[in-house]
């Protein structure tokens, strides 16, 4: 994301969108998944078919102290503590990347954090905010369709020199019928 702050040190002005995913793990579509492997990645014939059989039949259950739950069949999701869990998450939302890139901004995402963000020069910040709007909304809809759900709790924020400050939008973004919150400041996750 150096790219963003040498941006904002030229005089542009840069907008951030915080998405974070709910147990974005979780929610992989077994079914997209292997159609991802196989349409976007080649894999095919006795590869595809490991990556299906070790997807499908999964069971769980919950011990607590001395109790344990009956198993269950697991319909999505990924093992988070494998090493491919998060290699296969990452594969399932590789159309994610372009998505966000068709609509002119760079993408950036580690694990279920997903940032997206742009800049301009100071006379089409309205232009800017409007288009990065409409991206959010791609975005969204091609989670929901992917079935992985976003926190309603997003962030935004507004990247600029003090000179350019007063030039920035009030109005949020929105996704769906939720505003973005905006912030002043942002924390990067662990």
């Amino acid at each position: 994301m150096s790219d963003l702050l040498e941006a904002v040190d030229s005089g542009e002005v840069a907008a951030l969108v915080l998405l974070d995913l709910s147990a974005a793990f979780d929610t992989v579509d077994h079914g997209i998944l292997c159609r991802q492997l196989q349409d976007t990645f080649g894999l095919d014939g006795p590869v595809l078919a490991w990556f299906h059989s070790y997807l499908h039949g999964r069971s769980q259950c919950v011990r607590h102290g001395m109790y344990k739950s009956p198993f269950v069949q697991l319909v999505c999701g990924v093992p988070q503590s494998s090493v491919l869990g998060p290699i296969l998450f990452i594969m399932y939302i590789a159309d994610l990347i372009e998505l966000v890139e068709k609509h002119g901004f760079c993408p950036h995402l580690s694990a279920d954090d997903t940032q997206i963000y742009g800049s301009t020069r100071p006379p089409a910040i309205h232009d800017l905010q409007q288009r990065l709007s409409a991206c959010i909304d791609y975005v969204h809809s091609w989670m929901l369709s992917n079935h992985l759900h976003s926190s309603v709790e997003h962030q935004q924020d507004w990247c600029a020199t003090a000179r350019h400050q007063h030039q920035l939008p009030r109005s949020a973004f929105r996704i769906g019928s939720h505003d973005i919150i905006q912030s002043t400041t942002v924390r990067a996750s662990a």
